[in-house]
């Protein structure tokens, strides 16, 4: 067969979508990049918001219309809007030949070829049950970086997310199994590795009695052709003193940290169930820029939270000013059914939603466009992303800068790069988030 694969929502889908690439290639099955040329499409759905769940929805309605026209022979959904919304699918989007629960990942080439066969299918394997790791991967982000999933679900049960009805508990994948696959990307000429998970900060606790990732990150860090190790969705409450140290001694964990806090009022924070307060969230910020002075702190936060008062905005509006993130991006508040918060009172009108987000956006970008003047003059070691039609003009990202989320920095150079090259560039100027700059090197004949 010929399959076309569409991969939606975040990283930890995208090695989902990379796992069931590389099965279905395994199986002798070809990957292309035309839908024009496809006998079966492949969506990895995304369930996570409403945004996230009518994209998804879109989507599949756009190639059943392909399907339609006699240009597809089937179309397989995978991923959480599938485990989530099967009977929904079933009977709203019946173009759907085959639907493939999250922790079915490994069943791909059954499922793509019996959709192609005309039989319908649905495979699904319970949520909390053993997790799919250690397949082949086809590696889509290019090579020289590559998302590794240490974990899978989440125990936290926040109000506002449905993240556990669609990947269940938490279970993390086995250090020997990541040490493999990362060797395995390491060979492919991978040479960043960005750690993902529901939640980083606790790897290794359901299995080995103890939060483990400071001992995986040593680990990684010895296999030589990973230059760098970036680590994302920590919970603040979760970060630990080993943890720190590992981050600030070993010299190839970048100084980037992922650290999702929602909210600063600790009326918003309660009812939305999260674990710390103003007051841990400043001491934790306090800690990793005491220890790490050189350290970037990216989070996220939600505005419009069931309840938040103009006040609890304010509150969470004056933290970002005077915490000063280096990266920092807000969601309005998405209702999910069968989530707590979605029973609570004192729902917020969408204009208000968006209102807060900009304002609290408007003040980060200050922020940001103050942030990226004062690196002028700095010195740092990139990885090339790409190169501009503009002559000798390349794309770099600092250590500040994760794939797909934040800036880039825009560098000459006299000499001819590939994607995937470390180099080291001097700030010139900054133009909005993003930074200019040449490449520093010694010319030798």
């Amino acid at each position: 067969m010929k399959i076309f694969f569409v991969s939606l929502g975040c990283d930890k889908n995208l090695v989902d979508s990379e796992m069931m690439l590389g099965e279905l290639s395994e199986a002798g099955h070809t990957i292309t990049d035309s839908e024009d040329e496809a006998d079966c499409v492949v969506i990895n759905t995304c369930g996570f918001i409403g945004d996230a769940k009518k994209e998804s929805i879109d989507t599949i309605i756009q190639y059943g219309n392909l399907k339609k026209e006699g240009k597809l022979k089937a179309i397989v959904v995978t991923g959480c809007l599938a485990e989530r919304y099967t009977e929904e699918i079933k009977t709203s989007l019946p173009e759907v030949d085959a639907i493939l629960g999250t922790m079915a990942i490994d069943e791909i080439v059954k499922a793509c070829e019996d959709a192609v066969n005309g039989k319908k299918n649905e495979i699904k394997k319970p949520l909390d049950g053993s997790i799919v790791y250690g397949l082949r991967r086809l590696v889509t982000t290019g090579g020289h970086y590559a998302y590794l999933k240490i974990a899978e679900g989440c125990d936290k049960r926040c109000t506002y997310c449905a993240i556990p009805f669609m990947r269940g508990k938490y279970r993390s994948v086995p250090m020997d199994v990541l040490l493999k696959e990362a060797r395995d990307l390491a060979d492919f000429g991978v040479k960043e590795l960005i750690l993902v998970a529901q939640e980083t900060t606790l790897y290794g606790k359901d299995l080995y009695r103890e939060k483990s990732l400071h001992k995986l990150l040593h680990e990684l860090s010895m296999i030589e052709e990973i230059k760098g190790i970036r680590i994302l969705y920590c919970y603040p409450e979760e970060i630990y003193p080993e943890l720190i140290a590992e981050i600030k001694n070993n010299k190839k964990v970048l100084h980037y940290l992922d650290m999702p806090i929602q909210s600063a009022s600790d009326n918003v924070l309660k009812r939305m169930g999260r674990r710390t307060n103003e007051k841990e969230l400043r001491e934790r910020i306090s800690d990793l820029r005491r220890e790490i002075p050189d350290i970037c702190l990216r989070t996220t936060l939600i505005s419009g939270f069931p309840g938040e008062s103009r006040k609890d905005f304010k509150k969470t509006l004056s933290f970002v000013k005077e915490m000063q993130f280096d990266r920092l991006g807000v969601f309005t508040y998405s209702r999910e059914e069968g989530t707590g918060a979605a029973a609570l009172s004192g729902q917020v009108p969408k204009f208000i939603k968006n209102l807060r987000r900009n304002a609290i956006m408007k003040a980060q970008q200050e922020i940001a466009f103050k942030k990226a003047e004062s690196e002028v003059g700095k010195t740092f070691t990139c990885l090339v992303e790409g190169k501009l039609p503009e002559d000798n003009v390349y794309v770099g990202r600092t250590y500040k800068d994760a794939p797909n989320v934040d800036g880039f920095i825009f560098f000459e150079s006299g000499r001819d790069l590939m994607s995937g090259d470390v180099v080291d560039v001097k700030v010139t100027g900054a133009d909005k988030y993003d930074l200019l700059g040449e490449e520093i090197y010694e010319f030798t004949e």
